[in-house]
This record gives structure tokens, sequence and C-alpha cells, in this order.
């Protein structure tokens, strides 16, 4: 009983998680390149340390984001905790991306600004997979007694779940 409305809602919840997620991910990526590139432009840093202070930068930028939009409605309790763990999956992520520029760049000697582009965007799309698992399973869990009353909720509004009672 209600189970395909529980279902549908979970799924709805969780397309517009990812549509939140994807929002604020954008972004930083477009913030990542942006400076990956400035940072390529205006120095002479090695490929994968200008890749690494761009990350850095997206790392903060994307915390803000994720916090105040895509989990604002999350707990909110142990922000020291939720930190330090956001940027213990963030430097795990940080290593993904960045070692597939690695790869490509001393690995396979593909060190032209666009092949670094391409592959610094890669890296970015398998971290980010990783990034969406570890953010929503372990930095910004969802409140415990919310999907209590939200299957509460469904039950009394599910017409099929109503139970007459007959007076004595």
């Amino acid at each position: 009983m209600g189970e395909p409305s529980t279902l549908r809602s979970r799924a709805d919840r969780l397309i517009r998680e990812v549509a939140k997620f994807g929002a604020v991910g954008g972004a930083g990526v477009l913030v990542n390149l942006a400076v990956f590139n400035l940072v390529r432009h205006v120095s002479e840093l090695p490929v994968v340390r200008a890749s690494i202070v761009a990350t850095a930068v997206s790392i903060i930028f994307n915390y803000v984001g994720f916090r105040y939009f895509t989990y604002r409605d999350r707990d909110k309790q142990g922000r020291t905790k939720e930190l330090s763990l956001f940027l213990l999956f963030s430097a795990i992520g940080l290593v993904i991306e960045n070692g597939t520029l690695y790869t490509a760049t001393y690995g396979f000697h593909w060190d032209s600004p666009l092949q670094s582009n391409v592959f610094k965007f890669l890296g970015i799309g398998i971290a980010t997979l990783f990034r969406f698992w570890s953010y929503r399973t372990w930095v910004f869990k969802a409140l415990p007694a919310r999907e209590a009353v939200e299957t509460a909720e469904s039950f009394l509004t599910d017409p099929r779940t109503h139970v007459r009672v007959i007076n004595k």
C-alpha cells in the first residue's frame, strides 16, 4: 500500500537533488577551468600544480553552494564534522581529478593546452561521480525524521490506507 507513491516521491527527491548538485557542480567546473587556465596563463606553474590550485578554489566555491543551496535542508548539526568530511572527500576527489591529468601529462606526454583541458575535464567528471556519492552519503546527511514524516504523510493522504472507525 502506497509503495508506488513512496517510490515516486523518493525518485522525485533524487532527481531534484541531482539537478541541484549538477547546477552547483557545473558552476564549480566553470570556476575550476577558468582558474586553471588563468593560472596557466599568468604564471609559470606546471600543469598539475595549476590544476591543484584551481581545484582548491572550486572546492571552496562548491562547499558554499552545496551547503546553502543543494543540501540546505539537510542536518546542520556538527558543522565541524561536516566540513572535515567534505574536505576529506574533496581531497580524494582532487587526487582522482589531478591523477587523471598527471597520467595524461607525464605518462603519455599529452600536454598541449587543449589536451590539458580535455583531461582536466575528464578528471573532473570521474571525481564528480565519487564526490556525489560521498557527499550525499557521508557529508550532507538527511535528517532522520524527515523520511519518517514523509512516509506518515503519504500514508495519511493515500485513500486506500484510511481505516473506517465504527462507534459502538
